[in-house]
């Protein structure tokens, strides 16, 4: 069994994308084939996340945080390098996502159905996930009527209580999560907030990008402070906050401290 639920070696990540040609080009039919412009997401980084840490990734817009996210999903193929994913059994990981609103699910689809297509997904069997739709339901205090109805006539908030419930009922030994690891109401959020403690306490892995530093605070026990694809640091919450704010102020804006009508 590998001490490791997450272990990532030399993870490149590239994007290409071509250069646009420009109208005048086009029309005196002198574009010709332009060379593709590669994009380096992530830029060689290593790193590993033991059976039962709870890892935040920080980090700016662009700094390669979402990007991590989804090659760990298995959303983007790597361009180089190697990510292993292992089960608290030493066997294949089970992963949860939550990756951003709605994704994975299909607005035509009622609750019920989208329980049962993301279960297929997570490769349980029908009778398994059938056996789990009454809890997920009540987690979500949807209510039985709202989820027989399809997606494209739910709010945000309660898609994102269905996502929430149905990624902790699966069973996963590793959740990832884009910015939301608590949704909805006070009320409800403590019900999630209560649930990751319980998860962290038998042992299961977590990996959350956020912007919010007091979730990372209240929730993490380790922090990867992400930078123009690389990884700026790694360590304990306390030590990395303190750097990433301190580095944060020279980011403001001198127009972000003028106060405007006096």
């Amino acid at each position: 069994m590998s001490e490791n639920a997450i272990e990532v070696v030399h993870l490149v990540k590239e994007f290409r994308r071509r250069n646009l040609k420009s109208l005048k080009q086009t029309l005196l039919g002198k574009a010709g084939k332009t060379a593709p412009e590669i994009f380096t997401a992530i830029n060689d980084i290593s790193f590993s996340v033991p059976h039962g840490q709870t890892v935040a990734v920080i980090g700016r817009n662009g700094s390669g945080k979402s990007t991590l996210l989804s090659v760990l999903a298995r959303v983007y193929k790597i361009t180089s390098g190697t990510v292993t994913l292992s089960g608290r059994d030493g066997g294949k990981a089970r992963m949860a996502t939550l990756l951003e609103l709605g994704a994975g699910f299909h607005s035509d689809l009622t609750g019920i159905e989208n329980i049962e297509f993301y279960g297929a997904v997570m490769g349980l069997h029908g009778k398994e996930i059938r056996s789990k739709i009454k809890a997920i339901v009540e987690f979500s205090e949807l209510g039985e009527q709202k989820v027989g109805d399809p997606l494209r006539g739910w709010s945000d908030g309660q898609k994102l209580r269905l996502g929430f419930a149905i990624a902790i009922h699966t069973n996963p030994d590793i959740l990832l999560v884009d910015e939301v690891l608590a949704v909805g109401d006070e009320a409800f959020q403590a019900k999630c907030y209560q649930y990751i403690a319980g998860f962290q306490k038998r042992g299961g892995t977590i990996l959350f990008v956020t912007h919010d530093l007091p979730v990372v605070e209240r929730v993490a026990n380790r922090v990867i402070w992400m930078s123009r694809g690389v990884i700026e640091q790694d360590g304990d919450p306390p030590s990395v906050l303190h750097a990433y704010r301190d580095a944060s102020a020279s980011w403001i804006s001198p127009l972000d401290t003028i106060e405007f009508g006096r």
